[in-house]
């Protein structure tokens, strides 16, 4: 089962700070250069300060900016300008926001979540992590003694009851706002009421949480409890024993999940007649116009059809796109090179892409990172802008894995390649902060 629990959680007193707005950031792996300075001005104690300090003049190891957020956490408390509440709590929390010309608005809570060692309890990862990211994270932990940014985990709850319970509670309260860089609305409702929380405890206990965003901060939260364990510090309560997590039920009308096309570089560039005569056999494949723009009526073709093995390829080399649409022959394929894989894995439009397509039918293994783009307008314009540059050999559009996927695949253990899924919009850091002490 999953274990919740109410905590009293570290939040900015408004009195010091003013606007929420100015002092919140997105998670540490969405904020570039730029963006990470913007958030440096925005507030001189914005939260980029504790997720994502930045290295000064004058460092000598690179350990040095974990040391500042952890003073940073420390003086703020100090001052005020960062609090404890004084009662344990749950948070509802709301996000709206617009996507292909609609209104939505995503629901959960957040709260503390008993941390299992993945593949051994009913928390479960969809993707794979990396070590050097963990290591990252794990001396910011360190420092800071505390979960600065949560994990986004989503669970079975046909009817919402778990999050009905919650929106029946804060009807009426007035909620915490703040806006950030892309024009999202949060909103946070504290939750004290120890009835409703008990409630929602029950309620939460017999699923199981997939983990859709954050399995870096996951495995780093597991690890450091490890330590502690290894160390002698690790006690039954002990506030390590959790990690900050946000719950959203599989079913809220404000879960979308967003594609994540790729722009392939470290390939010599293609034309449409050999991307064909190398995909035909696996494929049907046929040609479906020229030019970046044209990227926009491929996609609504995939789209319409609602196939993962329907995918649409640009080749530079002569500005055709193509349109290839899995057929038998490519199943029986992609299941022997992919025996190891369950047929739900095998049949994700990312792994045909990956597996099938550029590793097999093309043979372009050990490429470097592609481009990762969200919006087919992004395509497009990537495209549009790079067609002198030899700097694109090959462009994917492809499907996104659903949350029936990320159940299923989880549930047989396995991980999907990277980027399989986007969940937007990204969850604000700095409206809660979970102390580990």
């Amino acid at each position: 089962m999953v274990q919740i629990e109410a905590f009293k959680g570290l939040r900015y007193e408004l009195g010091h700070v003013g606007a929420l707005s100015a002092v919140i950031a997105p998670p540490y792996d969405v904020i570039g250069p730029e963006l990470q300075d913007e958030l440096y001005k925005n507030h001189p104690a914005n939260v980029i300060r504790l997720i994502l300090n930045r290295d000064e003049p004058g460092d000598e190891t690179g350990d040095e900016k974990y040391a500042r957020s952890a003073r940073a956490l420390k003086q703020w408390q100090r001052d005020g300008i960062i609090q404890a509440e004084t009662y344990p709590a749950v948070y509802v929390y709301h996000q709206q926001f617009e996507y292909d010309g609609q209104t939505f608005v995503r629901r959960g809570f957040m709260t503390r979540m008993k941390l299992e060692k993945l593949g051994e309890g009913n928390v479960y990862p969809h993707e794979e992590t990396h070590s050097a990211i963990k290591a990252d994270r794990l001396k910011l932990v360190n420092a800071t003694k505390a979960n600065v940014s949560q994990i986004f985990g989503i669970y079975p709850d046909e009817s919402n009851k778990a999050q009905t319970l919650l929106e029946n509670a804060i009807q009426g309260a007035t909620a915490i706002e703040a806006t950030d860089h892309l024009g999202v609305l949060h909103r946070l409702w504290p939750m004290y009421d120890s009835k409703i929380i008990g409630d929602l405890t029950e309620i939460m206990n017999p699923r199981p949480m997939f983990i859709a965003d954050g399995h870096h901060r996951y495995e780093t939260a597991y690890n450091y409890r490890e330590q502690l364990e290894c160390e002698g510090l690790l006690t039954a309560d002990h506030p390590a024993q959790s990690v900050l997590t946000m719950c959203v039920s599989m079913h809220d009308a404000g879960m979308i999940v967003l594609p994540t096309h790729r722009l392939f570089e470290g390939v010599a560039q293609y034309d449409s007649t050999t991307l064909i005569q190398k995909l035909q056999g696996c494929f049907d494949v046929n040609t479906a116009g020229t030019g970046p723009p044209q990227a926009a009526a491929v996609w609504e073709q995939i789209e319409l059809e609602d196939q993962q093995g329907m995918l649409g390829f640009y080749c530079p080399l002569d500005d055709t796109w193509v349109v290839a649409n899995l057929n038998d022959t490519g199943r029986t394929k992609m299941a022997e090179i992919a025996g190891n894989q369950s047929s739900d894995w095998q049949g994700l439009g990312v792994s045909l892409l990956h597996r099938l397509i550029m590793d097999t039918l093309l043979g372009e293994v050990n490429l470097p990172k592609p481009t990762y783009v969200h919006q087919v307008e992004e395509v497009a314009e990537e495209l549009a802008a790079n067609q002198d540059t030899n700097k694109f050999g090959l462009a994917a559009l492809v499907m996104p894995a659903t949350l029936e996927h990320i159940k299923a695949i989880s549930e047989h253990g396995e991980r999907m390649p990277a980027k399989s899924t986007y969940f937007y919009p990204k969850m604000l850091c700095g409206l809660v902060i979970n102390p580990l002490t």
